[in-house]
């Protein structure tokens, strides 16, 4: 009688248990994925979605010019490292604010920002370093208007000091690591945690969000059994059971929007993508993978806010971007229009004074070709 009595308040607990972390989850999660591909002859592409579900990015394509000066945020004000760019870069901002998401520059070297909320730990603020001091926000532009190789971004991050500043949008300080991807495909995750940085080679080319991504590399680990082939057939006694139907060798491919579950799920699609013959070819590709993470409005970080922040929004995915790093061109569509748009940065000019910027769309309404034989 007591076993059983026991046996209930323990279910009870559990069941009251995973229900808090269940809606805990639900409001802290947040989905950005970030993918790279490698097509036959070399070309590389990489992209990502991001999701945001409390309110519109309102982001815009920056087209940043040579020289063009930067000054890194402190917590004593825009009064940090100053540096000029020394590539042209495109690259999606945020908050119409110089503040880059996603980009690539005109060497190549691509990369992306993505939300790392309770991990990431950047170093103390220390006034009589603001010379070298930025904040997350910050920290893509910076790599991408200064390098063109991964070796030279492992360099450039020893002269620059990350730290934590409060962003007035969101009331918190950014927590965030980031993607970087150059034209061979060679790719770095880099983190802060403790105030102490973390880069990491990256050969699989994936990125999601919390925890750490030395954490999702293990958890790989529990994946092992996954296959892109179909299971077997199998006799048990004198019956034979086959597969109900294609796809069987995915079976336990975990499929909700947390960010350990989309990593496996972006290792799993991106290991076994279709050969492409080229950048081109792999671009498609990757739109096509990144399909599979689009996230629905109420399922992304911040859906616990005011329902009227999210008026006119269609999604928690806001835009998906492909970055053609042989062919120097972003490719996105957006929660409005799936359309897709092109920027080739081969054909902009680098040489002005200011950053340019452009609408993601001109109409948040998805246009529709009309097939419709007319008499």
């Amino acid at each position: 009688m007591k076993n059983s009595a026991f046996t209930r308040l323990r279910r009870l607990m559990t069941l009251g248990l995973a229900t808090f972390l269940a809606s805990t989850s639900l409001n802290t999660a947040q989905a950005c994925t970030g993918i790279r591909l490698i097509a036959e002859d070399g070309g590389v592409v990489y992209g990502r979605s991001m999701e945001w579900g409390a309110f519109d990015l309102n982001s815009r394509v920056a087209i940043i010019p040579r020289g063009f000066t930067f000054t890194g945020t402190t917590p004593d004000g825009v009064n940090g490292k100053r540096w000029a760019s020394k590539y042209g870069v495109v690259g999606l901002d945020m908050l119409e604010k110089d503040f880059l998401a996603d980009g690539m520059n005109e060497a190549g070297l691509a990369g992306g920002m993505f939300y790392h909320p309770g991990f990431a730990a950047y170093p103390e603020y220390d006034a009589a370093k603001d010379e070298e001091t930025i904040t997350a926000v910050d920290l893509l532009a910076y790599i991408l208007t200064r390098f063109s190789t991964i070796e030279e971004v492992r360099k450039g991050l020893e002269d620059v000091r990350v730290v934590a500043v409060v962003e007035e949008a969101i009331g918190i300080p950014v927590q965030a690591h980031w993607m970087v991807v150059e034209p061979s495909g060679k790719s770095l995750v880099i983190e802060y945690e403790n105030g102490e940085l973390r880069l990491f080679d990256n050969p699989l080319g994936v990125v999601t969000n919390a925890p750490g991504f030395d954490w999702h590399i293990t958890n790989l680990r529990n994946y092992l059994n996954l296959s892109a082939v179909a299971l077997p057939d199998k006799n048990l006694e004198d019956m034979n059971f086959s597969p109900l139907g294609g796809g069987s060798g995915m079976i336990g491919l975990p499929g909700d929007f947390t960010p350990p579950s989309r990593f496996v799920r972006a290792v799993a699609w991106s290991q076994t993508a279709r050969p492409t013959e080229n950048a081109g070819e792999a671009t498609y590709e990757l739109l096509r993978i990144l399909d599979n993470f689009n996230v629905p409005l109420g399922a992304a970080e911040g859906s616990d806010q005011a329902a009227e922040n999210l008026k006119g929004m269609r999604s928690s995915t806001i835009w998906i971007t492909a970055w053609d790093q042989e062919n120097r061109d972003l490719y996105f569509h957006t929660q409005h229009n799936r359309r897709l748009r092109k920027v080739s940065l081969k054909a902009l000019d680098f040489s002005g004074e200011e950053i340019i910027r452009i609408p993601l769309e001109m109409e948040k309404s998805q246009d529709v070709l009309d097939l419709t034989p007319v008499n």
